[in-house]
C-alpha cells in the first residue's frame, strides 16, 4: 500500500486483509432514493444510474446503517486499505484499471459533470469508476502519512474522533493526477460537495 516520492503516500507497506465484498459501482441516486428518500444530489437530472453526490461522510454512515438494518448484513464504508486493494486489483497501474486515465476515469471539468456508472473500462476485478466520476468516502481518519497505520486492513481511527476523513479516487471536477490509485485526500466529515459520494463494503462472515 502507498507509493514512494510523496510524503503522505509513504512509507510503502504491506497490509493483510480479511475477506470482504465491495460494490461494483458507486452508490447511485436510484439506490439512495430507494433507501433514504429525497435525493441530495446537485446533478439530479443525471438520473438514477448516476452516482449519488453531495453526500457527507456522516450521511454515508446513515446510509450503511439503514442498509444493514434492512438486509440483516453488515454493510459499511470501506477502510482506506480495502479501497486501495480493490482499486489496484492485483496490478500496479497508476489508475484503477490501467495506465490511461481516459479509459478508466471521468476526470477534469472538461467532462462537464458526473456520468452514469459503468461506462468506462473496469479494473481487473470488474469494479467501475474507482478512478474518477466522484470522490469516495472511506472510514479512516486523515493522517499525514502511513507511519503507524494498521497492518490488518482495519480503519485507522483516532481515540478522540477526528475532524477529517479520507476520500479516494478523484472526480469529474479534478484533474487526472487526483484519480491516481494511491492518492489520499482528507476533508471534514460533515462537508458535502457535488463530487463527494461513496461505495459500500460488506463484511464477510
Amino acid at each position: 500500500m502507498g507509493a514512494p516520492g510523496r510524503p503522505n503516500e509513504e512509507p510503502v507497506h504491506s497490509v493483510n486483509l480479511p475477506g470482504f465484498a465491495i460494490g461494483k459501482y458507486e452508490i447511485t441516486q436510484g439506490e439512495w432514493k430507494a433507501l433514504m428518500g429525497k435525493n441530495p444530489s446537485k446533478d439530479n437530472a443525471c438520473g438514477d444510474a448516476c452516482p449519488v453526490e453531495h453526500v457527507s461522510w456522516q450521511e454515508a454512515q446513515e446510509y450503511v446503517k439503514r442498509l444493514s438494518a434492512k438486509t440483516g448484513k453488515a454493510y459499511r464504508l470501506p477502510t482506506e486499505a480495502e479501497w486501495e486493494y480493490a482499486c489496484r486489483a492485483g496490478e500496479q497501474y497508476d489508475y484503477c484499471g490501467g495506465g490511461d486515465p481516459d479509459k478508466v476515469a471521468w476526470f477534469g471539468n472538461e467532462y462537464g459533470g458526473i456520468h452514469k456508472v459503468g461506462l468506462k473500462q473496469p479494473n481487473a476485478w470488474g469494479l467501475y469508476d474507482m478512478s474518477g466520476n466522484i470522490w469516495e468516502w472511506t472510514q479512516d481518519c486523515t493522517h499525514a502519512d502511513y507511519k503507524g497505520a494498521p497492518a490488518d486492513g482495519s480503519a485507522w481511527e483516532n481515540a478522540g474522533g477526528c475532524n477529517s476523513r479520507i476520500l479516494r479516487g478523484g472526480s469529474w471536477l479534478a484533474g487526472p493526477q487526483y484519480s491516481r490509485a494511491v492518492l489520499r485526500f482528507g476533508f471534514s466529515p460533515n462537508y458535502r460537495a457535488g463530487d463527494f459520494g461513496f461505495r459500500v463494503v460488506r463484511t464477510l462472515e
